[in-house]
């Protein structure tokens, strides 16, 4: 074969070859972007996540679906709800208990403050069945020992409990606070028998850094704290 024509051959095939580098290395890249930006969101999720806590409120979704239990930020609804996420509060500081709003417990849904979280939510039995349910709230991801002052109130249908931990000393209750949490991870639990169908339960959860415990100290700025209540029926009739 003519060797002009070989070359030719040979500068379209080296053409061809380097226009597929291109193509590869311009699809790598764009992979490359999209990863970078996957990881990203991701990071910053779990970054506001972590920084900022939160509050979820579940059913199980077999007790939704089988007995009707469900969830809502108001008492009419018009569909069952699992889970429920209150709003978040950004770099929430120390308050006063006493400062609250008398009528906290009277909002529905999120209704925060500057330094608090107050959220009010309704569980009803939108069944046929009269059953008895449970409910836990604990506590996940506690860093920095926050959760050496802060303060948990629970409004169940108007009745107010405040949950706080045991004193650093070990001997029982602050003086602010009406029960203890049950456990380093464990707030408090309540349980309804006799939930009749249509029944409703309102509760109202807020959470406060108390300015006036004595553990409340410089240590604890920064940290973070996770809250969910779970609830489950344990009988039905």
């Amino acid at each position: 074969m003519d060797e002009k024509i070989i070359d030719v051959l040979e500068l379209r095939r080296t053409a061809k070859e380097v226009k597929r580098h291109v193509v590869i290395m311009r699809i790598l890249a764009l992979l490359a972007v999209i990863l970078i930006l996957i990881v990203a969101v991701a990071y910053a999720i779990s970054y506001f996540y972590d920084k900022f806590g939160s509050f979820t409120v579940k059913v199980s979704k077999y007790d939704m679906i089988q007995q009707g239990l469900t969830l809502s930020e108001t008492p009419e609804y018009n569909r069952s709800n699992a889970v429920l996420n209150a709003d978040i509060v950004y770099d929430m500081t120390n308050i006063s208990g006493n400062d609250l709003p008398d009528n906290i417990n009277m909002i529905n849904g999120s209704h925060n403050g500057d330094n608090y979280i107050a959220y009010t939510f309704y569980l009803i039995n939108s069944g046929d069945d009269t059953i008895t349910y449970t409910g836990e709230m604990t506590m996940e991801n506690v860093t920095k020992n926050v959760d050496e002052a802060v303060r948990i109130a629970v409004y169940k249908n108007g009745d107010k409990t405040v949950y706080g931990k045991t004193k650093s000393n070990g001997h029982g209750k602050e003086s602010d606070c009406d029960s203890e949490f049950l456990s380093s991870s464990t707030v408090m639990r309540t349980s309804t028998s006799g939930f009749e169908a249509k029944a409703k339960d309102k509760y109202t959860v807020v959470v406060w850094l108390e300015g006036n415990d004595p553990d409340c100290l410089d240590d604890i700025i920064g940290g973070t704290l996770k809250l969910s209540m779970n609830f489950k029926i344990t009988e039905s009739t």
